[in-house]
């Protein structure tokens, strides 16, 4: 095992993917000498040169083009959108181009596209550098999105999101670059639509992804001081995700909650509790409740953004009102 960053996992697993396969290759603005806005790209220039790292005009619309035209044309692209609000500008290319081509073409060609973006707050950032939106493109037929806790879940599931045959839009909570974890040595993949049961419990069950992964794991320690136990599950995944592994947690806890760090409005925990008080309603021993920010735009000073960014507390009521 290695001790890595989140940032560096990322980094060794394009490193990796770009010597198994000269078809992998970089696109972003900045992600050459600069290493993109954190770093994540920094070394792979010297490594792999400029003809398959490359630094783009900033124009997200065109980046996104020439990703999708490299991607149908037979290269395997990696795009950085240096902030998961500026994938606004890339819509074209990723929604209507890339998500399906596919399905248009008769299932004649595929889209090898990952497109890799940050998202969260906890940086002060502002309301235009912060947003979480991977709702929107887990709402597109034809994108996978992927949002890993850990270096070795980011390292293990960017492996296979390069690999896959679909666009991926793979994206990077940007408060856990600097995190450290353990990481195999020897190279590894993870499925993607696969969720990770973290923690075992036997009173409710907690939904949750990417950073706020944290938040649950840190109430979760509080709670069972409190005499309560609770399970956590890791999406990872958000499209596909694994109502499998919900549903069968929930049948063991019969209470649930979900969440994420996104706008609890409309957001993929939203589709989570309408699909479990679907097929898991006979489970169910108290309602779902979901944790979320609030239905404002991120803010800017740090002391508002502490507030509005939902964490271990707030998970910490949520479990004691499905346990009334």
């Amino acid at each position: 095992m290695a001790e890595l960053r989140f940032g560096h996992a990322i980094n060794r697993a394009l490193e990796e993917s770009m010597r198994a396969d000269e078809r992998v290759i970089l696109l972003g603005e900045d992600i050459a000498a600069a290493g993109g806005p954190f770093g994540v790209t920094r070394g792979l220039l010297d490594k792999f040169g400029k003809l398959r790292v490359r630094d783009t005009p900033i124009s997200e619309a065109s980046m996104a083009a020439a990703a999708v035209g490299a991607a149908l044309s037979g290269a395997r692209p990696v795009l950085e959108i240096m902030f998961m609000d500026f994938m606004t500008l890339a819509m074209d290319g990723i929604v209507n181009q890339a998500a399906k081509a596919h399905y248009m073409f008769g299932a004649q060609g595929s889209v090898p596209l990952v497109v890799r973006t940050p998202h969260g707050g906890g940086i002060s950032a502002g309301p235009q550098h912060s947003q979480c939106l991977e709702a929107w493109f887990a709402h597109v037929p034809g994108l996978k999105v992927v949002c890993p806790s850990s270096p070795a879940d980011a390292y293990g599931l960017l492996k296979s999101a390069i690999a896959d045959p679909d666009p991926v839009i793979f994206v990077e909570n940007k408060a856990l670059y600097a995190m450290k974890g353990e990481v195999p040595n020897e190279p590894f993949s993870l499925p993607l639509g696969k969720a990770h049961p973290l923690r075992a419990g036997t009173d409710v069950s907690i939904v949750t992804y990417g950073a706020m992964v944290h938040q649950a794991a840190r109430a979760a320690d509080q709670l069972a001081s409190q005499g309560v136990s609770a399970e956590i599950i890791d999406l990872r995944s958000l499209q596909p995700w694994d109502e499998g592994a919900v549903l069968e947690s929930l049948a063991k806890t019969h209470r649930l909650v979900i969440a994420h760090e996104a706008v609890e409005a409309f957001g993929v925990g939203a589709e989570v509790a309408a699909r479990m008080a679907d097929i898991g309603f006979d489970e169910l021993d108290a309602p779902i409740v979901r944790v979320g920010a609030p239905f404002v735009p991120v803010p800017f000073a740090p002391s508002l953004e502490k507030i509005y960014r939902p964490d271990a507390e707030q998970i910490i009521q949520a479990v004691q009102r499905v346990m009334a």
